[in-house]
């Protein structure tokens, strides 16, 4: 199991160096003309990846489902994504380059997701039931680390620090592209014991073709039968809410503790970097309670928690007070992601259960785009950031209110036994 978490320790470098912190700030402040259209593209391409994951996703896992092992393809998407990320390297500072940026971090994106599904669904074969909590959350735990630690020493080794054993040209942005190649060698050397000690399912016998043949049908089945799997529905749709609100919040907490507190670039990297630890430790310290009270239950205090603390930060004036609620907000980000993936590993028929985690991509890409959309309509129409983030409180209210719906785990199992 050692070796399985360290597969979120290896991949989060792309998720914390590539798409959220260095070099989204560095394609749009030095490679494209003007931040602002800059912006506009960035989004495009990583909402453009997540929709073709999101339709893509449930059908590349109904034809795994049908064939067996998850480790080869996965072996395949994650080397894709390695590559693409070390290619960074070779997007200068410069307006030609944009397009050669926005096609790698495309491709780097679709193949990081694709592995993602396949490494999601290995959990339940991998762990006993009533541990699933614990280990999901200790691979959340896992990611955050590591994605900041790989994001720390990399800074400290090329941005920071005396780099005296390379000859970079900090003019043509040498220090912040090497970045790029550390993150692509982390991603590569950590996960090296997944594919190496971590067991993986055993072959059907099935090819490939008749694989997507009987993975397709399995899909329109599933569809055609919605009825008989409403509760996994359900969970899915209020994943959709409660996802889509904490992906606006990753978008938009720095542009408003930039505007509503008057913080620095670095000072809003230094929350950034300290909320992923707040999540880090909650995810540790919830893995526990997710085995011991239901993912369900560990689900609804923590949106229950993000709520109150993030109605709080809307609230507050003073930046003291948003550093003490954004934290307590932030303990709970990582449990409601952990004791999601758990949840789902409990509930979802076996047979089926690659289909499912597809979907779950789907729950967490399809509607992404909107939170963005609503949370600057509403800033417009309201003149405020502050009316404007309370979108995403309206986002967590939704997807607990339908949580509340959908039945404990157990009993879902109980469902699964019965059949």
């Amino acid at each position: 199991m050692v070796s399985w978490a360290l597969y979120d320790w290896a991949s989060n470098a792309f998720n914390t160096v590539i798409q959220t912190f260095v070099f989204a700030a560095y394609f749009t402040q030095q490679v494209a003309a003007e931040p602002g259209p800059a912006s506009a593209q960035w989004g495009y391409v990583i909402g453009t990846a997540g929709l073709v994951v999101a339709l893509t996703g449930p059908i590349l896992g109904s034809i795994i489902d049908q064939r067996g092992p998850r480790k080869p393809l996965m072996a395949l998407f994650t080397l894709a994504c390695v590559v693409c990320t070390a290619l960074l390297w070779f997007v200068r500072p410069e307006v030609a380059h944009v397009w050669l940026a926005l096609l790698l971090v495309w491709v780097a994106s679709v193949c990081f997701e694709y592995a993602s599904i396949l490494y999601n669904s290995m959990l339940p074969a991998l762990v006993e039931w009533d541990r699933l909590g614990r280990w999901s959350g200790w691979g959340w735990t896992m990611g955050y680390a590591g994605g900041l630690l790989c994001l720390v020493s990399a800074l400290g080794l090329f941005v920071f620090g005396e780099t005296l054993f390379l000859d970079l040209d900090a003019d043509a942005a040498e220090d912040v592209r090497a970045i790029f190649v550390f993150a692509a060698l982390w991603f590569l050397v950590f996960s090296l014991p997944f594919f190496l000690v971590t067991p993986d399912a055993a072959k059907t016998g099935k090819a490939w073709r008749q694989s997507a043949i009987d993975g397709w049908n399995s899909l329109v089945d599933t569809i055609r039968n919605v009825r008989d799997y409403a509760d996994l529905v359900r969970f899915l749709i209020a994943r959709i809410f409660y996802t889509d609100g904490l992906a606006t919040l990753f978008a938009f907490g720095g542009v408003y503790a930039a505007g509503a507190f008057d913080m620095s670039a670095q000072e809003v990297l230094v929350f950034g970097i300290a909320l992923n630890v707040a999540a880090g430790i909650g995810a540790f310290g919830f893995s526990w309670i997710d085995d011991w009270i239901g993912s369900r239950l560990t689900i609804l205090v923590s949106m229950a928690n993000l709520i109150l603390w993030g109605s709080l930060v809307l609230l507050v004036e003073e930046q003291i007070w948003f550093w003490l609620f954004g934290m307590l907000l932030g303990v709970f980000v990582g449990p409601v992601q952990a004791a999601s993936r758990s949840y789902l590993s409990r509930a979802a028929p076996e047979r089926l259960r690659v289909q499912m985690f597809g979907l779950y991509a789907l729950s967490g890409k399809a509607t992404a785009f909107m939170g963005p959309i609503l949370v600057g309509w509403v800033t417009t129409l309201a003149d405020s950031q502050r009316v404007g983030m309370s979108v995403i409180i309206a986002y967590f209210v939704a997807g607990f209110l339908l949580m509340l719906t959908v039945p404990d785990a157990k009993e879902r199992r109980a469902e699964l036994a019965a059949d």
